[in-house]
């Protein structure tokens, strides 16, 4: 039986206080979708069905480059995120598995395991990291890692991701994702060619420790910490490490690590099209990397991912399956509330996505109609789909409004007397 960490009957009491008008504004809904000729229940359905992970790392508070600020009853190691995790899960219904991010996570695969069975998890893509030095360790990343100029500091970053495959493997994950902070900060402080020829061969060391059903995520990120150049930069690269890698290498798109007004949902469209797109780390941004909660800022863009991930279903491509991951950091909110807001918002373009008139588009975009193509989109975005979701949560034993009921329940409180404060730290800059 799966042990819960907010109590079931508070669930029960939030969710009886709102019923009548959910129910109300779900009927509603589904009279005017029903004169599109559009099913809500199957639309619900399909909601129901869409899962995204929590990034183990989200739980916490994170932080600027100048300060970190931690919130009241901070996680003080897995175990305490993955009972964070457990509580997203319990309320949105939306969130059943966990990405494990190594050296930060690692314990017993056997008590990870366990104790994420015992809260109804499971594990994602795992995520290694050669961005930063572990305390034991041999070789820094100061100046790179998988294209380090020293080849023993190269092996080690490799290892590194074998361990984490390996770490996978016994929790049940099947694929391994890869960022990179690698790169320079002056000109002429690397040979572009030759940094990018160590990484692939690197890369390929990594690909060949992948079991057979696995998967291999590369990220791209056009800068930070590497100001100047960064080695796995946009997603033409990431396109030709995929394709060289091999056919079990994919590229990972994050929403945050694009230029201000970049079409991101072209690139997504490519990806498709090409077989390389591997999954999405969801957040949202206003300027560069910024990690900030997903449909925050842009939720049309949100949406219009979205439009590109549901062609594809609708046109039914050949092996078409992405991952998806929420990844944001959370400096001024809680961030279960944080994380809870982004599945919702994550699902909630989905579900917009789902009510897009594909034929009536179709015959738009061949008759050159661009006022009435777009207005196809709005039309589908301007849907208020809430009652969609809420009803999708209540179904699966989650809230109808799962931020009031978390806020109800008192687990930030309860947590922040079992776990001891925590002090805060300076940044990367003083």
């Amino acid at each position: 039986m799966t042990e819960t960490r907010i109590a079931a009957d508070v669930i029960a009491a939030e969710n009886e206080r709102r019923q009548s008008a959910h129910q109300s504004d779900y009927e509603a809904l589904g009279a005017r979708l029903s004169r599109q000729s559009i099913d809500i229940e199957a639309v619900t359905a399909k909601v129901a069905d869409f899962f995204v992970a929590v990034p183990s790392w989200g739980v916490g508070t994170g932080g600027t480059r100048f300060a970190r600020f931690p919130g009241l009853g901070e996680p003080r190691h897995i175990f305490d995120k993955l009972d964070d995790c457990g509580v997203i899960q319990q309320l949105t219904r939306a969130t059943p598995t966990v990405s494990l991010h190594i050296p930060w996570d690692k314990a017993d695969p056997k008590a990870l395991k366990a104790r994420a069975d015992a809260l109804g998890l499971g594990f994602d893509a795992m995520n290694s990291n050669t961005f930063s030095d572990g305390a034991d360790q041999a070789h820094s990343y100061k100046f790179g890692s998988l294209s380090h100029v020293d080849a023993a500091t190269r092996r080690q970053a490799v290892e590194h991701n074998i361990e984490c495959i390996e770490l996978g493997a016994a929790l049940g994950c099947k694929a391994l994702t890869v960022w990179i902070g690698d790169g320079s900060n002056f000109p002429g402080q690397s040979n572009f060619t030759r940094q990018f020829e160590r990484y692939l061969d690197a890369m390929r060391d990594i690909y060949k420790a992948l079991p057979d059903d696995w998967r291999l995520f590369s990220e791209h990120k056009m800068y930070e910490p590497a100001f100047y150049s960064t080695v796995v930069q946009d997603w033409g690269t990431n396109y030709l490490i995929a394709q060289t890698l091999g056919e079990k290498a994919y590229c990972l798109v994050d929403l945050g690590h694009h230029a201000p007004n970049t079409n991101i949902e072209m690139i997504v469209a490519r990806l498709i099209q090409f077989g390389k797109l591997g999954g999405f780390h969801f957040n949202d941004s206003k300027y560069g990397d910024d990690d900030l909660d997903a449909g925050s800022v842009e939720p049309y863009r949100l949406f219009l991912v979205f439009n590109e991930l549901v062609d594809a279903e609708h046109r039914g491509v050949k092996g078409f399956h992405p991952a998806h991951m929420i990844d944001q950091s959370h400096n001024v909110t809680d961030p279960i509330e944080s994380l809870i807001a982004s599945a919702n918002e994550i699902r909630r373009a989905y579900a917009q996505a789902l009510l897009v008139d594909r034929a009536a588009l179709e015959g738009y975009q061949s008759g050159n109609d661009a006022l009435m193509a777009t207005e196809t989109l709005k039309r589908a975005y301007r849907t208020d789909v809430e009652p969609i979701l809420a009803e999708a949560r209540r179904r699966a034993g989650g809230a109808i409004d799962p931020v009031a009921t978390y806020r109800a329940s008192g687990y930030r409180a309860r947590v922040a007397g079992e776990r001891p404060a925590v002090k805060g730290g300076s940044g990367g800059i003083v």
